[in-house]
């Protein structure tokens, strides 16, 4: 006997008008559809008219029954694995699934669409030629520093999720470890009515955090600039001592201004610089 196909599909992350033809056509075509959430697929599908048999499948029972599902693969049942929203496994479960599929000879078929962290990249403003996607960002406060400590030199985009409960302590752990001066997108509520794209300085974006408690509602997707400054740069030796020299009365912001506008330089390479060494 043929088995059957995983297809993996995206679904909407808030317009409904984001789930492709494709989409529907393989949802309402399969036996099974595996979703995180039983309710809340079925009032997507509804939408749809897309009527079909619901089994949840998530973090807590992905490995439990990961098997059985391979079975009914084998027996020659075709399956869907959606998630809430966006693209399945992207920060969600399903790869355990996959990788035994794989392993079985199963056809695992993509239907591509919506995806949080390409759609806010795409429209950040920052460079998107070479990036890492982290997922969500520890929730506790000093693996927060020591990721973003990671990455401080990186000169690829770093890319996390975070919720509204923790933006605005990630925004002051990423100043603390990066600087204020480190351009960041700060993306919520993608595709939906108060969709909103923030790209500027760290110090600006926690501004725009504390300017209004509407701004820090949604689920968000922080994106980081590179580290871009080289260790030879335009700063001469001479430079540089002058620099460390009244670093030692003035906060780095204000040492990054008067050198900048005495020497014509880039005021964000000499902070940067500051901030790497002190």
């Amino acid at each position: 006997m043929e088995s059957g196909i995983l297809y993996i599909v995206a679904t909407p992350i808030g317009n409904l008008q984001d789930l492709s033809p494709r989409a529907i056509e393989v949802l309402k075509s399969v036996d099974t559809i595996l979703c995180e959430d039983t309710r809340h697929s079925s009032s997507l599908f509804s939408n749809f008219g897309i009527k079909k048999n619901l089994l949840a499948y998530h973090d807590h029972n992905e490995r439990n029954i990961a098997q059985s599902i391979v079975k009914q693969l084998l027996e020659g049942n075709n399956l869907a694995l959606v998630s809430d929203a966006g693209t399945p496994l992207i920060s969600d479960p399903g790869y355990v699934l996959t990788r035994l599929c794989h392993e079985h000879g199963i056809k695992v078929v993509p239907i591509p669409g919506c995806c949080a962290f390409i759609s806010a990249l795409s429209a950040s403003g920052l460079a998107s030629d070479s990036f890492t996607f982290f997922g969500f960002l520890p929730a506790k406060a000093k693996q927060r520093k020591d990721k973003f400590a990671e990455i401080k030199n990186n000169q690829e985009t770093s890319i996390f999720y975070e919720s509204t409960h923790r933006i605005k302590d990630s925004i002051d752990d990423l100043i603390a470890e990066l600087g204020e001066e480190r351009r960041v997108c700060l993306a919520r509520e993608l595709t939906k009515q108060f969709e909103t794209i923030v790209t500027a300085s760290a110090i600006e974006i926690k501004e725009y955090l504390l300017a209004s408690n509407d701004h820090t509602r949604g689920e968000f997707v922080l994106i980081i600039e590179g580290n871009h400054v080289q260790a030879s740069s335009s700063l001469t030796k001479e430079i540089e001592v002058l620099i460390k020299e009244l670093a030692t009365e003035l906060p780095p912001k204000k040492v990054a201004k008067i050198i900048a506008n005495s020497f014509n330089l880039d005021k964000n390479e000499i902070y940067n610089y500051l901030i790497e060494n002190k």
